[in-house]
């Protein structure tokens, strides 16, 4: 397999020459709404558990955007100043993991820290290890990892200690996320040869492809209610199947999470960094999400 080169995978602060633009999608009027746009890069927005704010990357650090109010404010994350788009809340709220490029060689590993900002704990001493999903009684992380030049999808306790692999199947293997009931791991796969969604149980086994479709698709995302799954493909022959890069135009969709026909709700100029992480809002009525625009 070839392995993809962490400058392609994620982003740590470079600018990319873009504006951003935070925005959320209603499912039930179907309508995108603005909610600020940046001068810069910003990241993969998280949707906190208490439905006020955002909490979102942006030059290596963590940032809340409280909806109401507007007011922003940096996260304090310690050592952890190199943190790509991969962070995912605990699902009582209180904490958040991260991956962060550390500055031995570089390499992303996970921590977690309060989300009210701390001192942040490691958790997988090897790297690369990205960061995708928390499971639901909050005691185990999912993430995607190189390991011997393959990438695969593993697991590791929250609190730490050894990691435990899911997949081992040519290709690459990325986006675990827990589903709210904790039985599935939902992942993106290019088993297939495309880069398609799948499901398996949650110690690995049982693998089944649920997206059928000539596009690639990435990080599939599941609403609270467990009614759906929002996901990002980049069509076919725009790049290759293990890569997600930035400044494409992509397509957000959704399809059931039992199955079914997927739709698309948004079409934008985006990519990496747009929807890397789950978003969704407490009550599953709406997600957040990034969209660029190039300057100059």
């Amino acid at each position: 397999m070839k392995v993809i080169p962490i400058a392609q995978r994620k982003s740590y602060s470079e600018d990319r020459g873009v504006t951003s633009v935070l925005e959320i999608y209603e499912i039930k009027s179907g309508t995108r709404r603005v909610v600020k746009e940046y001068p810069g890069l910003i990241e993969a927005p998280n949707w906190t558990k208490d439905g006020v704010s955002l909490v979102f990357n942006c030059q290596g650090r963590l940032s809340s955007f409280h909806l109401a109010s507007g007011i922003e404010k940096e996260i304090y994350t310690g050592i952890a100043n190199a943190c790509n788009n991969d962070h995912v809340l605990s699902s009582d709220g209180q904490s958040i993991a991260v991956s962060h490029g550390t500055w031995e060689d570089g390499l992303s590993r996970i921590y977690t820290l309060p989300l009210a900002g701390g001192d942040p704990r490691l958790i997988t001493p090897i790297g690369p290890s990205y960061l995708h999903g928390w499971s639901p009684d909050g005691k185990t992380l999912a993430y995607c990892a190189e390991r011997n030049g393959q990438f695969d999808i593993y697991t590791i306790p929250a609190i730490g200690g050894t990691e435990t692999q899911l997949t081992n199947i040519p290709g690459l293997d990325d986006g675990p996320e827990y589903s709210p009931c904790g039985n599935f791991i939902w992942f993106n796969s290019t088993r297939s040869g495309l880069m398609q969604v799948w499901r398996m149980s949650q110690d690995g086994s049982d693998p089944e492809r649920v997206s059928i479709s000539d596009s690639n698709d990435w990080f599939p995302h599941i609403s609270p209610d467990s009614q759906h799954v929002a996901y990002i493909s980049y069509s076919k022959g725009d790049v290759a199947p293990g890569m997600h890069p930035p400044n494409k135009f992509v397509e957000i969709r959704l399809m059931p999470a039992n199955g079914g026909k997927s739709e698309t709700l948004v079409k934008l100029f985006g990519g990496q960094g747009t929807i890397n992480v789950n978003s969704w809002s407490p009550d599953s009525l709406r997600f957040a999400f990034v969209s660029y625009k190039l300057r100059g």
